[in-house]
């Protein structure tokens, strides 16, 4: 820790960023049987989608979201140069802090304003500050997206209620990562005790627990036989393992090409146009 502390002490708040990932289940329901068959054939059903977020240590500066099938070397190396390319035209030199993700591996990248540490293996989900509650924050706004729209789908009788097309389910993490507060970033950054500025325990707790509130609420409203927690609902542990576990090359095609079939495989006709592609969707998402 002393060692952390001292490369810190050497940037400002502002210049100190967090990267990491997180694999989301978009289409996971909030009932623990439904929830159990989905996440054991998701690779399967082609309903996951990982997404790379981050952010400097005031909140100042949150990075567009990188949204992936999986984290591969070769990605996070072009992501990791693209931000260096980033930070070279604004004229800033920063520190990114990271985790030790078989993915995260920086090599002999020649980086000018990035310099990387890499946390110690086996402390990330103490000091990590994407661990520390900015992830959990992403997902507590897209499942109030996701529920939100079950509710509706309810109430139109419809036969699959949690049913969401890719497409949306990335507007609504964009929608929801957008709508995260600097303050809650800052305070998520503080908590992880890596800086000497502390913060008061709950000081942004009151924004996060309103959510998990309007979470609950609308977990009463769905017809549900065994309600899934809201801490498990926006904590599942099989997500983080799908982000980080290794895959080879042929299984990431096989994997980015079921994705693409999803809409011509599902019996809901979404609309009457030829389905996109994942890059499609992409494109779309971020213009």
């Amino acid at each position: 820790m002393p060692t952390i502390k001292e490369k810190l002490q050497s940037y400002s708040l502002q210049d100190i960023y967090n990267m990491d990932e997180t694999g989301l289940f978009y289409r996971m329901a909030p009932d623990r049987t439904i929830a159990r068959h989905q996440i054991e054939g998701s690779k399967k059903d082609k309903t996951r989608l990982t997404f790379v977020f981050a952010a400097n240590a005031d909140g100042s500066h949150k990075m567009e979201p990188l949204i992936i099938a999986w984290m591969t070397g070769l990605i996070f190396r072009e992501w990791l140069q693209k931000m260096d390319q980033q930070m070279q035209d604004a004229n800033r030199k920063v520190l990114l802090l990271l985790d030790n993700a078989p993915s995260h591996v920086v090599r002999d990248l020649p980086l000018t304003n990035v310099q990387v540490f890499l946390f110690p293996a086996n402390t990330t989900s103490k000091i990590q500050p994407m661990d520390a509650g900015i992830i959990a924050a992403f997902k507590r706004r897209y499942r109030r997206f996701q529920l939100q729209d079950a509710i509706d789908r309810d109430e139109q009788q419809k036969v699959d209620i949690y049913k969401v097309d890719q497409l949306i389910a990335m507007k609504w993490a964009k929608a929801a990562w957008n709508d995260i507060s600097s303050k809650t970033i800052a305070n998520c950054f503080k908590h992880t005790g890596l800086f000497e500025r502390e913060t008061q325990k709950n000081e942004v707790g009151s924004e996060e627990q309103d959510i998990e509130n309007e979470l609950k609420d609308a977990i009463n409203q769905l017809p549900i036989s065994r309600p899934m927690s809201v801490h498990k609902l926006i904590n599942p542990e099989e997500e983080q393992q799908v982000a980080h576990e290794e895959i080879s090359d042929e299984d990431l095609i096989k994997l980015s090409s079921s994705q693409d079939q999803e809409e011509e495989e599902d019996g809901e006709v979404m609309d009457e146009n030829p389905p996109m592609s994942t890059k499609e969707k992409l494109n779309v998402l971020h213009s």
